[in-house]
């Protein structure tokens, strides 16, 4: 049986203090029936990079785990602005959101870099969480599995199947039209993507492989529709952006049913 799983993306929001007072509201929220709620499902949050001290200093001894949303497929070098797994890790950091549809369509991140990034998460034992999906125009040309498959083929590239059979990969799908925008893939189509992701895994990492490899689901989930999302069988979570600033909202989402 796979966990689910419920990861925040904070994105470019909120101070170190900020950070560290959400972590802390959420952590009280969730902690009094964690062992009960956390047998079925896990639950990550990635904050900036300059919050993540504060926020692994307030989540220490909890059950939420600790995600970054970028790394460097180098581990040191002049790479101005830019951050490495090593310096990830001390404190804390489990998994790392990849390839998502904003580092591709703003700063032009293409399929071999975020290939890159992924071998370098996976080599230093981070869970990369490899985003993919199709834009509108893309949607509407009923060109939706080609581009999301293309965007795995291309992300995996010399990803080794021992990475996967151990557990640490993990895929996201977000259509890129249901970012932010108050619209979200139904949970039927969301679905049948998930279902040809994880049977495109199956071909390249093998069948037992693809059976324990995660595939959530992101865009625009909200306290509202997790429920109806959470509970497909192959859906296995939700990467969630906005909901996962306010810890009521994401306390719901961590909450959702899945039966």
């Amino acid at each position: 049986m796979r966990k689910k799983l419920i990861a925040g993306n904070w994105k470019m929001n909120l101070t170190a203090d900020e950070g560290r007072a959400l972590a802390l509201a959420l952590r009280s929220q969730i902690e009094p029936d964690a062992p009960v709620l956390l047998r079925d499902r896990e639950v990550m949050v990635a904050p900036p990079f300059v919050a993540i001290p504060a926020v692994a200093q307030a989540l220490a001894g909890s059950p939420i785990a600790l995600g970054a949303q970028n790394v460097h497929y180098e581990e040191r070098g002049a790479f101005t602005g830019e951050v490495s797994a090593p310096m990830l890790l001390p404190f804390g950091v489990k998994f790392v959101i990849l390839g998502h549809s904003e580092r591709r369509h703003i700063f032009d991140e293409d399929d071999a870099l975020i290939a890159r990034k992924v071998g370098a998460a996976l080599s230093h034992g981070l869970t990369p969480i490899l985003c993919v999906g199709e834009t509108a125009q893309e949607h509407d040309e009923g060109r939706a599995l080609e581009v999301v498959l293309g965007q795995l083929d291309r992300g995996l590239e010399g990803t080794a199947s021992a990475a996967a059979l151990d557990g640490r990969m993990a895929i996201a799908y977000e259509p890129v039209w249901a970012i932010g925008t108050g619209r979200n893939a139904s949970p039927e189509d969301a679905e049948a993507v998930h279902r040809a992701i994880r049977a495109r895994l199956a071909e390249r990492l093998g069948r037992e492989a693809a059976a324990i490899t995660r595939i959530l689901y992101g865009g625009s989930v909200t306290p509202q529709n997790v429920d109806v999302l959470a509970g497909r069988p192959d859906i296995d979570g939700v990467l969630v952006g906005g909901a996962s600033l306010k810890a009521d909202s994401f306390a719901r989402i961590i909450r959702a049913r899945t039966g």
